[in-house]
């Protein structure tokens, strides 16, 4: 297929990129786990970038408050109650056509992580929990998938690359997750939207080296940023790539892959709201719960979720029959109210 590559002419005219990596990006498929603060910011920049095809995998809707520091949001979207990858994928394609875009409503889990890797060339990271970097790093060791970790919290931003089979993973980093209430929350410490912006673009460039076939530029070593007190930091991780006994990347132990390590019920960070999974995945049809719920609340719904307010809460249900309960963030609490009016 002849591809017009004049549109990314400034681009080429970089050296180490030029017209034969250009087209290597044009080639190139990623998989996006996350469309919120750093994933649209990814997603934009690799789109405008030309990379062929971006799956794009979130779980959400868009909120009012999302809209400080996720790029490709805005009002109406929050109106309308869009899923995020829905939104996103609607401007990306009003960005450049040549591209494809494919969004997904889902929640990144052990049972499906795969299925959404499979065919691609790179995973990135836009998530905001462990749960689903640590399913990423499995699945990309499994697979040989280079990957891009990268988080957020206040103004620090980190990003780490990892290439399997010749870097350190993730898990050599950090081998569990905190427990649940050790550390800082963008609910409790706050973020600026200017630490997304540095830290996706990180992400973003080592993607388009990895792309392009530059994997001799890509950086060995965890970046650190502050840009509260203009501090930028490199850990090299080479020694420790060389000398962790990895149960991961060493051992070949996979527990998040595996389900192992995995859990159903998710507190979702500054939003007092807990996500929940059906151990079934059964399918929920919209229309009849609509009419079920009118009689206690006011509904919402378009074709991709069903949102409801009844008594302090609000319910939005999928139809996989994942739900987000807003107003609280107790499981307990969550599990009750889904049951009391969507069923057990």
């Amino acid at each position: 297929m002849t591809v017009d590559l004049s549109r990314y002419v400034r681009q080429m005219r970089y050296a180490p990129l030029g017209e034969a990596g250009q087209r290597r990006l044009v080639e190139s498929r990623v998989l996006l786990c996350g469309c919120g603060a750093l994933g649209t910011v990814l997603a934009n920049t690799l789109v405008r970038a030309g990379v062929g095809l971006v799956r794009i995998v979130d779980r959400d809707f868009v909120e009012t408050t999302n809209l400080q520091r996720q790029v490709l949001f805005d009002e109406q979207d929050v109106a309308d109650a869009l899923p995020k990858a829905i939104a996103a994928a609607r401007k990306l394609e009003r960005i450049n056509s040549e591209v494809t875009v494919e969004p997904v409503v889902a929640d990144v889990d052990h049972t499906n992580v795969e299925q959404f890797a499979a065919g691609m060339d790179l995973l990135l990271d836009g998530t905001d929990n462990f749960e689903t970097r640590f399913l990423l790093n499995d699945v990309a060791l499994k697979h040989g998938i280079p990957w891009v970790f990268g988080g957020c919290l206040g103004a620090e931003g980190q990003s780490m690359t990892i290439l399997p089979g010749e870097t350190a993973c993730l898990r050599c980093l950090i081998p569990d997750p905190p427990p649940p209430g050790t550390t800082p929350t963008c609910d409790t410490a706050g973020i600026l939207a200017s630490i997304i912006q540095v830290t996706a673009s990180i992400e973003a460039t080592e993607a388009i080296k990895i792309l392009s076939g530059n994997t001799d530029a890509v950086s060995r070593a965890l970046a650190v940023i502050d840009l509260w007190e203009n501090r930028f930091t490199r850990v090299d991780l080479t020694k420790l790539a060389a000398s962790s006994n990895c149960r991961a990347c060493k051992q070949g132990h996979y527990d998040w892959l595996d389900g192992e390590a995995t859990t159903r019920s998710v507190v979702l960070c500054g939003r007092n709201a807990v996500q929940l999974n059906p151990p079934d995945r059964s399918a929920v049809s919209l229309d009849l719960l609509a009419e079920k719920l009118r009689e206690v609340g006011t509904v919402k719904q378009n074709p991709f979720l069903l949102r409801v307010a009844v008594d302090a809460y609000q319910l939005t249900i999928f139809p996989d029959g994942r739900a987000i309960i807003g107003g609280t963030d107790d499981i307990t609490t969550a599990r009750a109210v889904y049951a009391r009016y969507v069923g057990n």
